[in-house]
């Protein structure tokens, strides 16, 4: 059974979509991953010796992908210039409620150079459909089993949506799991301009990022039981 088939069962024992299980995965993780294992399951038995654990790998993996005119290209295509790659699939909520930010960010950051790689780990018919009713104009890279592929390379589980800041040289400066917010973007943008730029090193900046990410986190956080203003 695909990846789609499944989401789309789930969907029919869960009416209400992202509201259930799906959602609880795809949106729980608020704060950033910078080149940290994650957790792994227990070893079967106790011989069985334990899972080597996965890691966020330092630089950008150089995986191919179809993009949607059908031609396989290489995220190294990117490399000498600031990168967003945001994994995401259409049944996602939060992944289709960031896709206006990305376009606006896009369009913002061009001086810089920015580009943003969109990998969907979903059926190619339905990310078409959606990405052209979205009108999306940057890259986006589509496939099942190769976009499962793809977030197991960055060391991630399968949990949507996710995004990869790099840097010019393909460096990776954070992973921001969860749906991203203009103020994270903004700072996380600012910190990945610094480090190309010579202004800041990168353990300095991921470290900054972490901070702010969880400050801003908690910030929401406040506001929803609050009536506090979000960001």
């Amino acid at each position: 059974m695909t990846l789609t088939r499944v989401v789309q069962a789930l969907a029919v024992i869960l009416p209400a979509g992202a509201s259930g299980f799906l959602a609880y995965r795809l949106t729980r993780a608020l704060t950033t991953i910078t080149t940290a294992p994650t957790a792994t399951a227990p070893p079967l038995d106790a011989e069985s010796p334990p899972p080597a654990p996965r890691q966020t790998p330092e630089v950008v993996p150089d995986l191919a992908m179809t993009d949607r005119a059908g031609v396989r290209r290489k995220l190294s295509e990117w490399k000498g210039r600031p990168t967003v790659i945001n994994f995401w699939a259409t049944w996602c909520e939060p992944c289709r409620r960031e896709i206006p930010l990305l376009l606006k960010l896009r369009q913002e950051h061009a001086a810089d150079g920015l580009e943003v790689v969109g990998i969907a780990v979903d059926s190619r018919d339905a990310v078409l459909k959606y990405a052209q009713e979205m009108h999306i104009d940057y890259p986006v890279l589509i496939g099942e089993q190769e976009g499962l592929q793809a977030v197991q390379a960055f060391g991630m589980e399968t949990v949507l949506p996710f995004s990869v800041f790099a840097d010019s040289q393909g460096r990776i400066v954070t992973l921001k799991v969860g749906e991203l917010h203009p103020q994270e973007a903004a700072f996380i943008l600012d910190r990945v301009r610094d480090v190309d730029a010579g202004r800041m090193a990168l353990g300095v900046a991921r470290r900054q990022i972490s901070a702010q990410i969880a400050q801003l986190a908690a910030e929401r956080a406040r506001a929803a039981s609050g009536g506090e203003p979000t960001r």
